[in-house]
């Protein structure tokens, strides 16, 4: 129940706690104590995550708000934007699928790299990208670990939440040694699920348990190639999109409740009574005929009124414009509500209605999600050449790179008319498919186009040739 602000949950500590270790690698000797050491900044940021994530979902503390002054009228309203923030962030890098593309300029790695990105479409990751990005998103950091099973996929992807998920991180290099999931087995009872690189270990009750094994009773080799469980975090600091700006959403669901009462307060406004006295049996009577009738004497003049004092709400909601548009400003968040000029192009409008400036924002933040996706694609690869043989996959992460596509129709006219003038120009077909921004995968629609393209180009360059004799010919003649 966040019937508090995160400002009285944090104090003033933003983001979420990185958990380090200084072991230089994680055995059964010492990974019961990793875990311990590193368990009390997961709970903290646990909560921080818990309170976070309602306040998405509409759980804010305007809900809880109490008023002394006409507590009668007391309406919480919920304008709930931080879920707004999230769906358009996420969609900004997940709205189109994350592809896997190839670093090489050989068409069969094109063609592995194209069945790769099958596989991850049958096990639809888009879904589980999208999952995994509200929470990156709503919390500062989300998720995503591989799973073996069988089946012509033999793997499948799950989101593990903030909420029962950490991973720690060596002090020395930065590198992730130990992925924790708190979970309960079928009698209920808490266990740790731990991974690192190579092994797979169990804690309960303080103490390892016996995995059944006979060289190795504690650890259990769980093949995936490196640790199966990535994190995405929102930025260096982990902190939410929503955190950002908190206190100002806080401050429109204030002003938007109390613009609410102040309708009804209107509506059922006291009414004043001088110099006469009704009884409640009396009030009701006049009420139902919709009169009142009160009697004057010569000392005492009787009166009857309305106490009405309306909220200025033209003032009130520049008031509050003002803050919905510094949380844009804060965000990257383009302006909705701006105006277009006839004749503007998409670029133009774009640039100012503060959409260029939106994508500018998602591509800091892509960095990010690019080196956790490889990390993610080495886990995939080495799990389909574990189960099918590396003759069916034989790719490395050498061979990989990721591409993360921000709407990638827009300015589609000018896009392509860059690419026909830069080859016209005499630009590398290579270089100016690249430059001009039109496809995820350059690398594979030049290798997929390079026949056309070379046929083109000696045609051109044929032609400039014959041009060229042309004029030398003239001039022979003393013809200009």
């Amino acid at each position: 129940m966040n019937n508090r602000t995160l400002q009285d949950l944090v104090k003033g500590c933003y983001g979420r706690k990185i958990a380090y270790t200084n072991v230089e690698r994680i055995t059964e000797d010492n990974v019961i104590s990793v875990v311990n050491n590193t368990i009390g900044i997961f709970n903290r940021n646990r909560e921080i995550c818990e309170y976070l994530w309602r306040y998405k979902n509409g759980d804010q503390p305007i809900r809880y708000r109490n008023k002394t002054i006409r507590d009668d009228v007391c309406n919480n309203v919920v304008e709930n934007h931080a879920w707004e923030i999230v769906q358009f962030k996420n969609g900004q890098t997940n709205g189109e699928p994350i592809q896997y593309i190839s670093r090489k300029k050989d068409e069969s790695i094109s063609d592995l790299i194209d069945k790769l990105n099958d596989y991850v479409a049958a096990a639809d990751k888009q879904v589980r990208d999208i999952s995994s990005g509200e929470w990156t998103s709503a919390v500062g950091t989300g998720f995503k670990a591989i799973q073996r099973k069988n089946g012509d996929v033999p793997f499948r992807i799950t989101v593990p939440t903030p909420l029962n998920t950490y991973i720690i991180y060596s002090q020395y290099t930065e590198e992730p040694m130990l992925a924790v999931q708190r979970l309960k087995d079928e009698n209920n009872e808490q266990f740790f699920l731990c991974f690192d690189d190579r092994f797979e270990y169990r804690i309960k009750n303080g103490q390892l348990l016996d995995l059944g094994q006979n060289e190795v009773a504690y650890k259990r080799l769980h093949l995936f190639g490196g640790i199966p469980i990535v994190e995405y975090p929102n930025n260096q600091d982990r902190i939410s999109d929503i955190e950002l700006v908190i206190d100002m959403l806080d401050a429109i669901n204030n002003y938007q409740s109390n613009r609410v009462d102040a309708v009804e307060q209107f509506v059922q406004s006291f009414i004043k009574f001088i110099n006469c006295e009704i009884d409640e049996t009396e009030f009701k009577k006049m009420k139902q005929i919709g009169a009142i009738m009160v009697n004057s004497t010569k000392d005492k003049q009787a009166d009857v009124d309305i106490m009405t004092q309306e909220l200025n709400q033209s003032e009130t909601q520049v008031a509050k414009q003002d803050i919905l548009d510094n949380i844009a400003s804060i965000l990257g968040i383009p302006n909705k509500e701006g105006g277009s000029k006839t004749g503007d192009s998409q670029g133009a409008v774009e640039l100012r209605n503060g959409w260029d400036f939106a994508k500018q924002r998602a591509g800091i933040k892509d960095p990010y999600t690019v080196e956790a996706e490889k990390r993610l694609a080495k886990i995939i690869l080495a799990t389909i050449q574990l189960a099918k043989g590396k003759e069916d996959l034989p790719l490395n992460m050498f061979d990989v790179d990721v591409k993360i596509s921000h709407s990638p129709t827009d300015n589609l006219y000018v896009k392509a008319n860059s690419l026909m003038l830069l080859l016209q120009a005499g630009v590398d077909p290579k270089t100016a498919i690249k430059t001009s921004g039109l496809w995820s995968d350059s690398e594979k629609v030049y290798t997929q186009s390079r026949e056309t393209l070379d046929i083109k180009q000696g045609y051109k360059q044929g032609k400039q040739a014959e041009d060229v004799a042309n004029i030398d010919n003239r001039v022979k003649n003393g013809n200009t």
